[in-house]
């Protein structure tokens, strides 16, 4: 799935970095943590500077003709929004929703625990962009532990140990960090298709910054805020920058074709 500001992610991130949170004291009466006088603000975001660029080799298509023809039927129905033809392309039975648990509500359907997952039944429609935006990818991957499945998107391949210095280099996060859908990439000053071109991106990791947003205009591409390689801020269409480890929705291929089998992340519990 290309790059989303609206997904959290989670697997990748999970295995490139640990987040240490100091214990304080607990509230009385209660196990939750207690807000810090004036509230929770967010960390600083780290100043944008050139950094190593660590080159990627985008995972290829899963171009089994079946799931690419299936992926045109998803696209068809996050277009025209139609729960019932999504209701039956999704597993009737064993779906799974995983975030850091098991959090799939064993009392609903699975439509009902999917619509959850991708925030469906939003009122801005997100949730059926969410699910265009799976129809448009073309890579997926087995899952490790469950060959049966595909999941999507699958991931370049990274050397960890590389990365986490990346990471820490640039005082970042994994999430922070995407890459590009191809070569050449033109980087441009403004969110804009016509603004003057900055900078061209290669094949390397790219630093996304967190001020990224959707645009006011609905007609509008969606554009991303990004540090080059080389230390320059600038702009690229969203749909140019994959996400690395971020949500995936599985798939299952059975006797009468593919289903919807699964989903990593989401929607908050």
């Amino acid at each position: 799935m290309r790059y989303s500001i609206t997904v959290a992610t989670i697997a990748f991130a999970a295995v490139m970095a640990v987040t240490l949170i100091p214990e304080v004291g607990r509230a009385q009466g209660n196990d939750q943590l207690p807000m810090p006088p004036g509230g929770f603000k967010p960390p600083p975001v780290a100043p944008a500077k050139p950094y190593q660029p660590i080159a990627i080799k985008p995972p290829p298509a899963y171009d089994d003709p079946s799931f690419v023809a299936f992926r045109q039927q998803l696209a068809g129905i996050a277009q025209r929004r139609d729960r019932a033809a999504l209701a039956r392309l999704v597993v009737p039975q064993g779906f799974f929703w995983m975030q850091d648990k098991d959090v799939t509500d064993k009392r609903k359907s699975a439509i009902d625990n999917f619509a959850a997952a991708i925030n469906l039944d939003a009122k801005d429609g997100s949730g059926w962009a969410v699910l265009g935006g799976y129809a448009s990818e073309p890579t997926a991957a087995p899952l490790p532990d469950r060959p049966s499945l595909i999941c999507a998107p699958s991931d370049p391949k990274i050397d960890p140990k590389t990365f986490q210095a990346l990471v820490e280099a640039t005082q970042t996060e994994p999430p922070d960090w995407g890459y590009p859908t191809r070569d050449g990439i033109e980087v441009r000053n403004a969110g804009t298709a016509n603004a003057p071109v900055v900078d061209k991106l290669g094949l390397t990791l790219v630093r996304v910054l967190p001020d990224s947003a959707p645009p006011q205009d609905a007609n509008q591409v969606p554009f991303l805020h990004i540090v080059t390689p080389s230390g320059k801020t600038g702009f690229v269409p969203m749909d140019m920058i994959s996400s690395l480890g971020g949500d995936a929705m599985c798939y299952a291929k059975g006797a009468t074709g593919w289903t919807i089998a699964g989903y990593f992340g989401g929607a908050g519990q």
